[in-house]
């Protein structure tokens, strides 16, 4: 398998200093995500839990709900001259009965680290319908405070980050703040998805009582990854898009967007938030 982080000689200046030294860079390599035998995806990524990432790129896609769904990830051979394994191919085998996609040009998507899925043919095809609704009873309750202390703890996790400064992480947490998981990667949304397949795979689906906490800004895409697992709670140190706020008050999940410090903006499903009444200002 690729390696995680790589190292590269660079020529660094500091106060007018001149020298020469290695620096250590976080890998970006592609993955092919093959849906029984068929190409259905490439994504950029940070190489490590490739299975659990193309696990969950189905369950953001609507093709897996729950373990039994999966049958199997394997590796498959790549596109090297000698037919050697690349690492970069996963094959993904879904049970029997399970309905795939039609795989045409309209579910072929290419993501990027930067940007997330690209090239679906129509806007209908973004909006995937969740076999998991938000379904928290009793809500979750959770305060300000544990929420500001959420991305340190976030942050403290991250190990990669650390060698290279360079990558991106998405961490699950209970409603009491413990940590669950933490997964890291150059693209946000793959750390999502390496999240959300390993709950897939250990059978937690849906995750109905965890804060998903993302380091950057909320998209669109990372909301809906967080319905398409029933999280009820949707938490970004940056901003929300309005598509995203858009989802999360259509779909009763709670966003909580620019958590610095002590700070935030709630921009749907206040509820969850455990505010003292006499501190809620118009």
């Amino acid at each position: 398998m690729g390696r995680v982080t790589e190292r590269r000689k660079v020529i660094r200046i500091r106060d007018g200093a001149v020298s020469t030294r290695p620096d250590t860079l976080v890998a970006e390599e592609p993955l092919e995500i093959r849906l029984n035998g068929k190409p259905l995806a490439i994504t950029m990524r940070t190489p490590g839990d490739d299975f659990a990432l193309a696990a969950g790129f189905l369950v953001s896609e609507g093709v897996l709900a729950a373990a039994p769904d999966l049958r199997n990830i394997v590796y498959c051979a790549g596109a090297t001259a000698d037919g050697s394994n690349t690492y970069n191919v996963v094959d993904v085998t879904t049970a029997p009965g399970v309905t795939v996609p039609d795989i045409t040009l309209e579910r072929n998507v290419y993501t990027t680290s930067s940007c997330g899925l690209c090239g679906k043919a129509s806007l209908d095809a973004v909006r995937t319908t969740t076999r998991h609704p938000i379904a928290d009873t009793p809500p979750l309750r959770v305060t300000p405070e544990l929420l500001a202390e959420l991305p340190d703890r976030l942050r403290a996790a991250q190990r990669v980050f650390d060698r290279t400064g360079g990558l991106h992480a998405a961490a699950l947490f209970d409603e009491h703040g413990a940590l669950l998981d933490v997964r890291e990667d150059v693209g946000r949304h793959n750390a999502v998805d390496k999240l959300v397949g390993r709950a897939l795979q250990s059978g937690s689906l849906p995750l109905s009582r965890t804060v998903l906490m993302v380091s950057g800004r909320a998209s669109f895409e990372l909301a809906q990854k967080a319905v398409m697992a029933g999280i009820p709670m949707l938490a970004a140190v940056s901003a929300p898009s309005s598509l995203a706020v858009d989802l999360a008050a259509e779909t009763g999940m709670t966003l909580v967007g620019f958590l610095r410090g002590s700070s935030m903006n709630v921009y749907a499903g206040e509820e969850r938030i455990a505010l003292r009444a006499a501190a809620v200002r118009a």
